[in-house]
């Protein structure tokens, strides 16, 4: 079976809960997705958003607080938010992808640093209190002083699962990044990795139909061919118009590809957006140049189920103001609906005392 590329944007938007806002709480939604990318402090909160029936950012920084869930480095060595159940041993099981290859570019400033060592040392010195990543430095300065500062943080954060914790993360009450074991963070014993055929599972639940490549892009791993082969037998297969051999829950949704998809604002680094090798089920070609700047990925909204344009939010004490630029020129009916879902999100996100607007750049 053949999918075209709009019933496969179809089937990507039901999994990721952006067809429809999804009657779930904001951990169950986090679980669902298997994660959500953190590397800037707000991106969670418009994720869940965009995506849940009913949800206010407080319920994610309860969640937060109550250490139900944390901010860690996992998929692709950049932090996400994950559940207390997923945290660790999606860490453990992604931790010879881009995680051990973050390392290997610091080595030469490791020279004569007994790693073994420098865990231990990372371990005691945050079990103490959590600590943030510059005295977290200055305390391994003082058992290597010759070693590269930089060098010995990444080390520590790359061999050894840490969480930010709170307040850092809190729905506009963060704080700066303090480290602690995660293990003891969660109040719990030594967690072995997530079997990788289950996460290849949850990962086609959220993110699929898929390739092997899509998965590896996603989690950082290479060499997955056989899991997806173990598991050939449970799985559907397909093909997307490349001929790319797809996998699939054989009950997953995968609807018509004219089933409406609503607007979306969504946050820089989107899951979305991140976690197929061929991003043109989500991204035309045409557009991906134009999503970001250097290494800084820019918010993006969609239209039809497509990527169309960036939005930017400035926040003054005075007023909130939303800028929609969209890629290209914008229907009567599509600014209407673009309009509509901005105004729902700034109800959900935006301060509630600070009054707001809505503006369009011109494309």
């Amino acid at each position: 079976m053949v999918l075209s590329t709009r019933a496969l944007n179809r089937a990507t938007l039901d999994r990721q809960l952006l067809l429809r806002p999804a009657p779930l709480t904001a951990e169950q939604a986090v679980h669902h997705l298997v994660g959500l990318q953190a590397q800037n402090t707000k991106p969670p909160y418009y994720a869940l958003a965009a995506r849940l029936e009913g949800f206010r950012p407080e319920d994610l920084s309860a969640l937060m607080e109550s250490r139900r869930v944390a901010r860690i480095v996992s998929l692709r060595s950049t932090v996400h938010t994950h559940t207390a159940a997923d945290a660790v041993p999606l860490r453990r099981l992604v931790q010879a992808g881009a995680i051990d290859r973050e390392l290997k570019m610091f080595r030469k400033g490791l020279d004569g640093v007994d790693l073994d060592r420098l865990v231990a040392l990372t371990a005691a010195h945050v079990d103490e209190r959590p600590r943030t990543p510059k005295e977290l430095r200055e305390h391994l300065l003082q058992e290597w002083p010759a070693a590269d500062p930089q060098a010995l943080t990444v080390a520590a954060r790359c061999l050894l699962p840490m969480v930010q914790v709170t307040p850092r993360g809190l729905w506009r009450r963060s704080g700066q990044v303090a480290l602690s074991r995660a293990e003891q963070w969660f109040d719990q014993s030594p967690q072995d990795p997530a079997d990788l055929d289950e996460t290849v599972l949850r990962y086609l639940g959220a993110f699929g139909p898929a390739s092997v490549k899509d998965m590896q892009t996603w989690c950082g791993l290479t060499r997955l061919r056989p899991a997806f082969e173990r598991l050939r037998p449970r799985l559907l297969v397909l093909r997307d118009e490349r001929g790319t051999e797809l996998f699939d829950l054989p009950d997953a949704p995968r609807p018509d590809e004219d089933t409406p998809a609503p607007p979306r604002f969504l946050p820089e680094f989107d899951n979305l957006l991140l976690s197929h090798a061929d991003r043109t089920r989500v991204v035309p070609a045409e557009h991906r140049a134009r999503t970001w700047t250097g290494n800084q990925a820019h918010r993006v909204f969609l239209l039809d189920g497509f990527l169309a344009g960036i939005w930017h939010l400035e926040e003054a004490k005075e007023r909130t103001t939303m800028t929609i630029d969209p890629f290209t020129r914008l229907t009567r009916a599509q600014r209407a609906g673009l309009t509509a879902e901005a105004e729902r999100t700034l109800g959900l996100l935006a301060p509630r005392d600070v009054p707001y607007e809505i503006t369009y750049a011109t494309p």
